[in-house]
Formats: C-alpha cells, structure tokens, sequence
C-alpha cells in the first residue's frame, strides 16, 4: 500500500493544478454556441490527458528542456549571485514554453476582458440578428495551445511527486475524470455571473504573470497564489450573496430602541409602508 500516499497526493496535486485549465476552457468555449460548449469542453479536456500522457512517455525528453538553451545578458543593476547566474540567466526549453504560454494567456485574457466590458454589443454589431458563431476549430486550437503549457507544469509535478510510471498515468486519469464531471458546472455557473467571468479573467493574467515569471527563472510559491486566488473567489461569493438580497428591504427589530423612540413605519412592509405614505400626503391636501 505504499503507492496509495503518492496516488492520493498526486491527483489532489493534479486537480489542484487542472483548476487554471478549467477555468480557461470555459472562458474560451463560452464563445461557441450553447449547443457546442460541453463538446468544446469534453474534446478541450481529453487533449489535456492526452498532451500529459505523451509528455509522461517522453519523460527523458522533458527532462532534457531543463538544461539551459542561451544565457541572458547578466545586467550589473541586477545584482546577480554568481553561483546562481545560471539558473536566473539560462534559459531552457521549458522556459521558452511557460515564457511563451503566459504571454499567450495574458494575451488572451486582456482580449476577453477588453471584449466584455469596451467591445461592440453582439446584437447590435450584427444588426440585432443572431450572433456571428465562432470556429469550432479556432477555439480547440486556443485550448490546445495552453493545454501544452499547463500539461508541461503538471507533467513535471507528477515526476517530482511519485516514482511509479503507472500511479502518475494514474493520478492524470483520475483527476482529469474528476475535471470532465466538474467542468460544465463550473463553466454553467462563471456564465451566469459575468463579475465572476472577469474575476477568472483576472486569475489567468496572474497565472500568466506567474507562467513567464517563472521561465525568467523568479521562482514563486504557488501556494500564496493559490490563496489570493480562493480569497478573492470567497469575497466575490459573499459580494453577490450581498446583490441578490439587495432587493430585498431591511426590517430593523429595534431591540435596543425603546418603543415610543421607534418610527412609525417601523417594521412595516414595503407595501403597507406605501400605502401609510400616501394616506399622509392626501390628509395633507
């Protein structure tokens, strides 16, 4: 039973790291028409499992992305240690990989995000028809293309973590499986809140802020972002709890007011309270 420990860790660690994926796989696959968006996803995740299964069989391979490709410029204002100049400096495959994947995320969320809030309405910039659909075959592309970068960090992860091929086959399977039953949720409920849709906007600059970070060889800590990131998804949760009972009037019990002090519309309803009102300006007439 000794696999068990890595096999749980492992795919905890994999859907943990699947979440980005998801997030941008709805994002992306809510330009489709509604009829197309859970094959979107479905396709969008089975590239993501496979992308990862092939990098896990080329394992000497990615291995081999790590060794330094060219070395930056050393800039004297950056006050290098020598000893470190080589992982700070040298940049490798897998560097070039996050560099140019967070750059594509950037990217692309900044588009979404100028698209929601300053881009033409999609009925009025059609003449109040339907909408103009988008390639099927350009969104799976975009979701190919970052499921690449995101396989690559997983892949990695997966050989520092266990040292069984078959537990880390495993682990992807498992938690790609746990991601296909979870993802149309998850997709369903950021369409139906559009703050929420550019709070995962903004996740995936961060992301991709991080991404290029780290081929610049700035290493963070994950857990940090991780945090900031479900801080901000718990407030955004508590803010539209807030919203939704806006509309509905507060009613002051005045435990702590004495009963002659209290307004006379106290604790009425909304209706009645109207109803008081206008009876008090025809008196008035």
């Amino acid at each position: 039973m000794e696999w068990l420990a890595p096999l749980v860790t492992l795919t905890l660690m994999e859907i943990v790291l699947g979440i980005d994926n998801i997030i941008f796989i709805a994002i992306v696959a809510g330009r489709l028409p509604e009829a197309q968006r859970p094959r979107a996803r479905r396709i969008g995740l089975m590239v993501a499992l496979g992308t990862r299964l092939m990098l896990l069989a080329l394992l000497s391979f990615i291995m081999g992305l790590t060794k330094p490709l060219f070395m930056l410029p050393e800039l004297s204002f950056l006050n290098i240690d020598p000893e470190h100049a080589e992982e700070v400096l040298g940049i490798s495959g897998k560097d070039l990989i996050m560099i140019i994947g967070g750059l594509f995320l950037v990217g692309k969320s900044v588009y979404e995000i100028h698209h929601k809030l300053e881009g033409p309405d999609e009925h009025e910039s059609t003449g109040g028809t339907a909408p103009k659909s988008v390639s099927f075959g350009l969104i799976l592309a975009q979701i190919a293309v970052i499921d690449i970068v995101f396989s690559l960090d997983s892949v990695i992860t997966a050989v520092g973590m266990a040292r069984d091929y078959w537990v880390m086959v495993s682990a992807m399977i498992i938690s790609v499986g746990v991601m296909l039953a979870f993802a149309g949720y998850i997709s369903d409920f950021v369409d139906r809140h559009p703050t929420l849709k550019i709070l995962a906007l903004s996740f995936l600059i961060l992301i991709g802020t991080m991404l290029m970070a780290e081929g610049f060889g700035q290493h963070m800590n994950k857990g940090y972002i991780y945090f900031a990131m479900a801080f901000a998804v718990v407030v955004e949760l508590l803010n539209m709890r807030l919203r939704k009972k806006a509309d509905e009037p507060v009613a002051l019990h005045g435990k702590h007011m004495p009963s002659d002090m209290l307004p006379k519309s106290a604790g009425m309803r909304p209706i009645d309270r109207k109803r008081a009102e206008k009876l008090g300006r025809n008196k008035s007439r």
